[in-house]
């Protein structure tokens, strides 16, 4: 290869995951930070894997959604408190709910291009610990005491004080440019695609009843290390029926005709951590390791969410990965027909419903039911924003590896600021 030439693209292997089991907020994990469940997470994946050598891999890419000041360099210093090699390389990502899927696209980068042989990537989030900052007033106030020059100047921005100032900014799930909370987005996507609470419940119901099998066959035992005392993913409800959820409330959307999402056909809010280990094709021969599968393909998206079309629901906040799949599969010149299962992050039933009826009405075949989020999928599992993707990622992988001869998957998910990030995973 001549110095001009650009390098040639290898293939990037999924070796494994490993991930803690999910926690609803304020729950078991109430007190872990990010770094602690990260840690853990990553040190199932080095005693699983052999990486406690030096150099075991390039490096670790990781992130949080809800960060302490203290967590400025979370992925560093989980490398540091972990049983990795102190002198591996690590950095922060952060795309809201995409971040787990991002940070294993920006490792695979790197493996692909040469740079790297081997990298773990993922992410955790805890809505138990979130930060909860200085009352801006407040701030502005310490900030003018410090500038002053005299004693007197440092006396007179303190007298501006008062008892409101102490009260803290709490994060709160809404965005800045519209002040509407996801679940909110998601109620008026639903309305604009007509998506029924009947269907949602039914999907809901399958993700608990799909992942309660999927742990009861033993198929995480190799990609979920104990933590606090959890074995398994404590939103689990393994005898959900439709008739349960049928009687839950609506919480969002009430200002609407006939409001369907319920606390049962959305996402609880979540603590956990998921990593997963990327390596090239001989990095893995050398050590005698199997590939469950190889990334291909991967796309991002976003859509105009404060002026776009939201009413019609082309924009909706959650729907950058109905833009994203169809440009993807034109990419790599792929139909729906051609994979064999399909992962969709269920933030809420109906954002997977509208997203499998948008694909639709872009021209792509339906989904078959029968092959979506065959081990559930967040709906069951729950959520920890940033830890997500990487889940994902590794279930799919261990699904794709399970079955005899070629297979294909496809990844999609939504994430808060009208984005979405997508991916395929194939099985040679």
């Amino acid at each position: 290869m001549s110095p001009l030439e650009p390098p040639r693209a290898r293939r990037v292997a999924v070796i494994g995951g490993s991930r803690v089991p999910f926690a609803r907020a304020d729950g078991p994990y109430a007190t872990a930070s990010n770094q602690e469940m990260l840690t853990a997470a990553l040190d199932g994946l080095v005693e699983r894997y052999g990486l406690d050598g030096s150099g075991a891999v390039g490096e670790f890419v990781a992130g949080a959604v809800l960060k302490h000041s203290r967590d400025f360099n979370l992925a560093r210093e989980t490398v540091l408190g972990s049983a990795l090699d102190a002198r591996t390389p690590a950095y922060d990502v952060q795309q809201a709910c995409g971040t787990g899927l991002q940070a294993v696209i920006a490792a695979a980068n790197k493996i692909a291009l040469g740079q790297t042989e081997a990298a773990v990537a993922g992410g955790a989030d805890t809505a138990s610990d979130a930060p909860l900052g200085l009352n801006d007033r407040l701030r502005r106030i310490l900030l003018e005491t410090r500038r002053a020059k005299t004693a007197g100047g440092r006396l007179k921005a303190l007298a501006k004080l008062r008892p409101g100032h102490l009260v803290p900014d709490i994060p709160r799930n809404s965005e800045p440019r519209t002040g509407l909370s996801m679940g909110e987005h998601a109620a008026v996507t639903a309305r604009a695609w007509g998506i029924g609470r009947e269907a949602q419940d039914e999907l809901a119901a399958a993700s608990h009843q799909r992942l309660a099998a999927a742990y009861e066959r033993g198929f995480f035992q190799d990609l979920v290390v104990p933590f606090h005392g959890l074995t398994r993913d404590q939103n689990l409800r393994p005898g959900s029926t439709v008739e349960q959820l049928a009687a839950l409330k609506p919480v969002f959307g009430l200002d609407g005709p006939e409001p369907t999402m319920t606390a049962g056909n959305s996402t609880p809010l979540t603590d956990g951590a998921a990593l997963v280990l990327l390596a090239s094709e001989e990095w893995a021969r050398q050590r005698g390791l199997e590939p469950l599968a190889f990334l291909t393909a991967y796309e991002t998206a976003a859509v105009d969410f404060v002026h776009g079309d939201v009413a019609g629901g082309a924009d909706g906040l959650l729907m950058a990965p109905a833009h994203a799949v169809p440009r993807m599969l034109e990419r790599a010149g792929l139909g729906i027909a051609d994979f064999d299962l399909v992962e969709i992050h269920e933030a809420f039933a109906s954002q997977v419903l509208a997203t499998l009826a948008a694909w639709e009405k872009r021209g792509l075949a339906p989904v078959d039911r029968a092959r979506l989020n065959v081990a559930g999928s967040s709906l069951a599992t729950g959520h920890p924003f940033a830890a997500t993707g990487a889940r994902i990622v590794a279930t799919l992988a261990r699904l794709l590896s399970e079955r005899e001869g070629p297979a294909r998957g496809l990844i999609s998910v939504c994430a808060a600021g009208g984005q979405g990030v997508t991916a395929i995973l194939e099985r040679a």
